[in-house]
């Protein structure tokens, strides 16, 4: 480890191992600095972002979330008093109508249906969601559109001068870290611009996260949940599960999937305790029962479960609000499943159904289609969301099949790269989510809660893992067949097989710019940049890669891992999306 970390000290440009795994040649590229210079506030976007840049926080606020983790109400009374420092308080947020949403797998695209489901009843919808693909003003959506530039950069400063204003000198912290900032600003936005609703989904956890100030939503939602961001929800799912429960109200109803015994029984219990009413939603089958079946604008078999969700969610709020036309009940009696109260079986409506089929929601199981390349683009970053990527890459062929990966957070990389190795990618790609070595880059993908140091090693550390499973791969133990992994589904696993032979050249590059590059020989008509740098095609493996890449009838990139590196590729495929 000394050894790389002397090499990255100095510089990076690319590093590439052979198909059999022997690393080779460094060449060199010269670090960026992780921080920016000091800049005067500005009245401008780009001038809003850097400022809101400043409060993203080291590891230090990580590791005080850490230590709080079983005292939440500190958490909670720390965002109360920014909460009134900016402002508003506790109460004023009733008048949001929310439809609070937690979970592992999921959690967004269940918003994300959510809101599109009631924004098709003619509602003025708010939405806040995290992370960002491309530009911060994506976390906040009106009528399920970013917020613009200029609405963005009014309420940041307005919110930024007023907690200025009112802090006390004896604090040593005057300004809420940034996802509590984006919250706050959020809550004003949405108040505002008077919508008839928010969908708010939880950052990370439930009982302490910042957005679960929230005293009265209308109704809560627990998507599908596993294990992740372990060092501050616990290192079970049982743990996580009563996290993920913290959202959960006296007199609320909330809803959630079918999840394993042990978590359900957990969130019956938070439920049960505060006395919430909590249903399970029965599948998305049982409402298509008897009707045509519904068309989802998410792909993927994972998305039914969130669907399934979003019309539970959606058909309380508007009946809560006493809102006509909410499907007809398809059981009139109530049933009961794993001891808990089933959810209405109903005909979704037209409306639902017109949600269903128009919602958007980018860097989750998309496609883009280019010329020869076609990237399939998905975050996800859980076990069981990896797994049901594999349908997204075609089976094999005479085209060139491409990994371009990166993880972040407490993750198992190996656990993950695992799930992908049966797809005989052709090539392994690793990058850190820069856009480009350049700092002088869009404000809104700056990260200063990492340095270039430790996003570089990291990605040495997937190319090993990669290394490291394609070896096992070609020489399996024959006294271990092959075996499910816990909560997998059967449909997508493996028979036992014989030693595979495809072997996969493994590349690590410094920024997503330089990865794009060489996968895409020029030959994207969207993706069009400057000649490459001097060096890019100076590894023998990068050179002969090169090569087949521009003779090749089909090139399909599988990019995925992490949100943040798909928001990168996102910005340089689709440079609308930055306008």
């Amino acid at each position: 480890m000394s050894q790389a970390r002397c090499h990255l000290r100095a510089a990076l440009f690319l590093a590439a191992v052979s198909p059999r795994g022997a690393t080779t040649g460094v060449t060199a590229w010269r670090g960026l600095s992780a921080w920016p210079a000091p800049q005067e506030p500005g009245m401008e976007y780009q001038d809003a972002v850097r400022t809101l840049n400043t409060l993203q926080t080291n590891a230090g606020y990580l590791e005080q979330v850490k230590r709080q983790r079983g005292d939440p109400q500190t958490q909670l009374e720390a965002m109360k008093l920014y909460l009134a420092r900016s402002g508003l308080q506790v109460e004023d947020l009733d008048q949001l109508n929310i439809i609070h949403v937690t979970g592992t797998k999921g959690k967004g695209s269940t918003c994300a249906f959510t809101e599109r489901i009631l924004r098709s009843y003619g509602l003025k919808t708010g939405f806040f969601s995290s992370p960002h693909l491309v530009q911060v003003r994506e976390r906040i959506r009106i009528n399920g559109q970013p917020v613009s530039p200029e609405l963005f950069t009014k309420h940041f400063w307005r919110l930024y001068h007023r907690l200025e204003e009112t802090k006390d000198s004896s604090s040593c912290v005057s300004m809420p870290a940034y996802f509590r900032f984006l919250t706050l600003m959020a809550f004003h936005i949405f108040l505002q611009e008077k919508v008839d609703l928010a969908v708010v989904e939880v950052g990370i956890g439930g009982a302490y996260d910042c957005t679960n100030i929230i005293r009265k939503p209308v109704v809560c939602g627990v998507s599908s949940l596993g294990i992740d961001h372990t060092s501050l929800l616990g290192d079970t799912v049982e743990e996580i599960a009563w996290q993920k429960g913290g959202i959960f109200k006296c007199g609320v109803p909330a809803f959630t999937v079918l999840q394993p015994d042990g978590p359900l029984a957990v969130l019956q219990d938070r439920a049960q305790h505060i006395s919430c009413p909590l249903y399970l939603c029965p599948p998305l089958e049982a409402l298509e029962e008897g009707g045509p079946p519904l068309t989802l604008g998410l792909e993927g078999e994972h998305q039914r479960s969130n669907a399934a969700l979003a019309l539970q969610l959606a058909r309380c709020w508007l009946q809560q609000k006493g809102h006509q036309g909410l499907g007809e009940l398809k059981v009139s009696r109530p049933s009961v499943l794993r001891q808990m109260p089933l959810a209405p079986v109903f005909q979704p409506t037209s409306h639902m159904r017109h949600g269903l089929r128009d919602t958007e929601w980018l860097g989750r199981t998309q496609v883009l289609q280019r010329g020869p390349l076609t990237w399939y683009l998905d975050g996800a970053h859980t076990r069981q969301q990896r797994a049901g990527l594999r349908a997204l890459v075609p089976p094999g062929g005479p085209e060139v099949r491409i990994l371009l990966f990166n993880a972040t957070g407490d993750r198992d990389p190996a656990a993950l790269l695992k799930l992908l190795q049966p797809c005989q990618f052709d090539y392994a790609v690793f990058c850190p989510n820069l856009t480009d070595v350049s700092s002088a880059g869009s404000a809104d993908q700056q990260n200063f809660m990492v340095t270039l140091d430790q996003v570089l090693l990291r990605c040495l550390a997937h190319q090993q893992h990669w290394s490291r499973l394609a070896e096992e791969q070609a020489s399996p133990d024959p006294w271990s067949p092959a075996s499910p992994e816990p909560g997998e589904p059967t449909s997508l696993l493996l028979a036992s097989r014989p030693p595979c032979t495809h072997s996969t050249s493994s590349l690590v590059f410094s920024c997503i710019s330089h990865a794009l590059q060489w996968i895409s020989q020029g030959r994207d008509p969207v993706f069009q940049p400057p000649s490459p740098p001097q060096g890019l095609l100076a590894h023998p493996v990068a050179g002969s890669g090169a090569g087949v890449l521009r003779e090749a009838a089909a090139i399909h990139v599988l990019v995925t891992g992490s949100l943040h590196l798909v928001g990168g590729v996102l910005k340089l495929l689709e440079p609308a999306l930055s306008q």
